[in-house]
């Protein structure tokens, strides 16, 4: 043993209870490391149009945006990444919405993009999205392709295969855009939103939607209810999809399919090419089921019987 060099290895100037106790500091603060590395890879990827947090400004607005991994989907190189643009509820925010790490790491994890517009501040400072007709505001059927050009242009998102999404409020401003422009999206996915009433009396079409509801929801409860002290009145879902059914053209009122998954009882009309409908009610409340993002791809991708 080479005498200058302290027994077991010590270093040179440390007695061996200095020694043992440096390398333990040392092997301790790698294993720290790299889990602090590994906890960073285990998060979602979120793109920007500049730093970190900040969010793509357009002339009209902005939204965030979080891509997925290189990869992830087999056809994303060939005709760019599909997307799901996802609306806020009332008072939120397109960087909340990516706030939701389970809903952006399904999509992100299917190879799907998830786009977050914001909404506009309303007269008590509430973002909230202008879907009545007729409403002043912000013409959010124009706003909406703005992002989808600029996301396009930006992220390499495949305009033909976006589907458009909304919570609450903007389940609300999802159904109306369907109404009015049904060939702005390839399909719709409101949850926990529907109509207000009077609901229209037609909508152009054909559509594909899927409606996503709390058997047990007291926000917007399934037939309906008048909100607080005003004369605005959330409509009926079950009417609201009696509409989709005309506008489709559907030969019966009855669904060509129900089926229950778990708790969750499925209907489905396949009316014609383009144009189908399904509801899911879940028995949880006011709410974005954790099993919705999985459910919303799997649906989009299906062919149609």
């Amino acid at each position: 043993m080479d005498r200058g060099q302290p027994a077991g290895g010590a270093v040179a100037g440390l007695g061996p209870t200095r020694h043992w106790r440096s390398l333990l500091l040392r092997r301790s603060g790698g294993i720290l490391l790299s889990l602090f590395v590994a906890a960073l890879c285990a998060r979602p990827a979120l793109a920007s149009c500049g730093a970190a947090a900040d969010a793509c400004e357009l002339s009209s607005g902005d939204y965030h945006i979080a891509t997925p991994d290189p990869g992830a989907s087999a056809s994303t190189e060939a005709t760019g990444t599909p997307a799901v643009v996802f609306l806020h509820g009332y008072g939120g925010s397109g960087a909340g919405v990516l706030r939701n790490r389970a809903l952006v790491k399904e999509l992100q994890e299917r190879g799907y993009a998830l786009i977050a517009p914001t909404a506009l501040p309303r007269w008590n400072g509430k973002r909230s999205w202008n879907f009545l007709p007729g409403a002043e505001g912000r013409d959010e059927a124009q706003f909406l392709q703005q992002v989808l050009g600029d996301a396009e242009s930006r992220f390499g998102i495949d305009r033909q295969r976006v589907v458009l999404a909304g919570f609450s409020a903007g389940a609300f401003m999802v159904n109306y855009l369907a109404c009015a422009h049904p060939g702005d999206f390839a399909a719709f996915a409101p949850v926990a939103g529907g109509f207000w009433r009077p609901r229209p009396e037609a909508c152009a079409g054909p559509v594909r939607l899927l409606h996503t509801h709390g058997w047990a929801d007291k926000v917007v409860p399934l037939e309906g209810r008048i909100l607080g002290s005003s004369t605005r009145e959330q409509d009926d879902i079950f009417a609201g999809l009696a509409l989709w059914r005309q506008v489709n053209g559907c030969a019966d009122d009855a669904p060509d399919r129900l089926w229950a998954t778990g708790q969750k009882l499925h209907r489905r009309w396949d009316c014609q090419p383009g144009g189908d409908i399904e509801l899911t009610l879940g028995p949880g409340g006011h709410r974005i089921p954790d099993t919705w993002p999985a459910r919303v791809v799997e649906w989009f991708e299906r062919t149609p019987d």
